[in-house]
């Protein structure tokens, strides 16, 4: 699972007894060598659908990490991009990275439940942070993404189909749940990370909620289930007025 260049096993248990911040921040010069990195395949997907879509102005990568996010933005923005994170290391890692050519990138660092920006961008996008919110949490959330959308503009992010009971991934991913909520349990700070409490009806539902309207688009380039499902499908909500 993990390159050579990723952590150790002591490191990501020491990463593992910390809070969710500082944990990332332990781990984020290492992140990009383990497989919490959303990979380039699904980047890629997502930035040809979005570029189907726009072009955007202003973009924003919500717990943009190390800001692999923020290159899917510089292909289709045309002003300005902003990663906003709140790990301080993660942040640090994205400053030092080669970026491509494309609009100036800002890197701030707050809470994603409570944004510290005006109704300035066209685009937010996410990769991969959702499972850091529990399911209460997700109204708030959201809301705070409305509130830094110009009218019109949109909050999009790609959203795996579940692996169904049969499979072993639905068992690993469940175990893992499992642990880690034992884990929440019995050791403070909280470290909230699960991989199964980000579920399609429920996100829709709220994103309705919050003043959205929502689109899915199959992201071809990972094929169908068999029973005709996308294996992995973008996510638009458009913010209405």
């Amino acid at each position: 699972m993990f390159s050579p260049e990723g952590p150790s096993l002591r490191e990501l248990a020491v990463q593992a007894l910390s809070s969710v911040e500082r944990g990332y921040d332990l781990l984020a010069p290492k992140f990009d060598h383990t497989p919490f990195r959303t990979p380039d395949s699904v980047l890629d997907a997502v930035a040809s659908a979005l570029e189907r879509m726009g072009p955007f102005g202003a973009g924003l990568d919500l717990c943009c990490g190390t800001g692999a996010g923020v290159d899917v933005l510089a292909r289709v923005c045309r002003d300005r991009v902003t990663g906003v994170d709140f790990s301080a290391g993660m942040l640090a890692v994205a400053r030092e990275r080669t970026r491509p050519a494309g609009p100036a990138v800002d890197w701030v660092r707050a809470d994603a439940r409570a944004l510290p920006f005006a109704p300035a961008y066209d685009l937010v996008v996410s990769f991969g942070a959702f499972g850091h919110f529990l399911p209460r949490e997700l109204p708030g959330l959201f809301a705070q993404v409305h509130s830094v959308l110009r009218p019109a503009g949109r909050f999009a992010f790609p959203l795996v189909a579940p692996p169904r009971p049969t499979s072993p991934v639905y068992w690993m991913l469940a175990g893992f749940d499992a642990v880690m909520r034992v884990r929440n349990a019995v050791w403070r700070p909280q470290f909230v990370m699960y991989y199964r409490a980000f579920r399609l009806g429920d996100v829709r539902r709220e994103l309705v909620r919050a003043g959205f309207r929502v689109d899915l688009h199959a992201l071809p380039e990972f094929g169908r289930r068999a029973d005709g499902s996308p294996r992995v499908r973008l996510v638009v909500a458009g913010k209405t007025a």
